[in-house]
């Protein structure tokens, strides 16, 4: 694809959100729920925010897509999350995968193990995630032990380059990376997207809100245009919050603003590269 063609189909993917109003619902951390559901509503979705297997299985039957989050864990989980992922599998629905704190726990590591078949149609995580989850699949370029350190990542989106590329080659969808500069790639081409803000780093919820918000994008385009629509948004809302404030709170605020008066043309024309994978 070329600039102009992703650019189009960024435009497409906005202006069709904005105007049918897509439910992309969620199994996400309680940490993040409001904020999850407030972008999501912000970017021109519906939020639906579920935990319970039955009402998993009913979520991915019925909605566009869904976003899965294993942030906070519940034994419940164990059953809810497969179940899910299986369910939107083989009903060839679009789903969002958020392997927050890959490595850390073994209720996580069943979990994340038993997703490999599934193949989400998109994964959203931090560089060391990216890594870690790599290596829990047994792809090129993961890593044996983890060094995620919570939420947070130890290494480098570039040192995440080849290990992206690999979960989007197994899926046969997309890997969003994020970092200073977002990489996102289908495995065959790659992205960077600049913009975003330090603050983004000061609040609960940036990367979790940001997985739903691309699952908002897959219920109307391709794994690819959703994940790079969806990491274009964010850094350009963040860009444009951190002017109007420096502090973590109102930021937080300002920036679900800027989420909902973003256009399509401003989304489709934030700063990216692109190079053959």
């Amino acid at each position: 694809m070329t600039r102009k063609e992703i650019q189009a189909q960024i435009i497409q993917a906005v202006e069709a959100v904005k105007r049918t109003n897509p439910m992309a619902g969620s199994i996400t951390n309680m940490v993040t729920i409001n904020f999850v559901a407030n972008a999501q509503l912000a970017v021109g979705g519906s939020a639906a925010m579920v935990y319970l297997p039955e009402e998993g299985e009913i979520l991915a039957k019925a909605g566009g897509a869904t976003y899965i989050n294993v942030g906070t864990l519940l034994p419940i989980h164990e059953e809810a999350l497969p179940h899910t992922a299986k369910v939107l599998h083989e009903a060839k629905k679009p789903w969002v995968l958020d392997p927050v704190a890959v490595g850390i726990g073994s209720l996580r590591t069943r979990v994340l193990k038993q997703f490999k078949a599934y193949k989400p149609s998109v994964i959203r995580a931090n560089a060391s995630e990216i890594l870690a989850l790599a290596g829990l699949w047994e792809l090129e370029g993961g890593t044996e032990t983890s060094r995620v350190r919570g939420v947070d990542s130890t290494d480098s989106v570039n040192a995440a380059r080849s290990a992206a590329i690999a979960l989007a080659r197994w899926t046969g969808g997309a890997v969003a990376v994020s970092g200073e500069t977002d990489l996102v790639t289908d495995g065959h081409v790659v992205a960077y997207s600049y913009g975003g803000s330090h603050l983004m780093g000061k609040i609960t919820g940036a990367g979790c809100s940001l997985g739903g918000v691309i699952a908002v994008y897959a219920t109307v385009a391709s794994p690819f245009i959703a994940a790079l629509t969806g990491t274009a948004v964010y850094n350009l809302a963040g860009a444009r919050a951190e002017k109007k404030t420096s502090s973590p709170g109102s930021f937080q605020v300002q920036f679900l603003d800027e989420l909902y008066q973003a256009t399509a043309e401003d989304i489709a024309n934030n700063p990216f590269e692109l190079e053959i994978a």
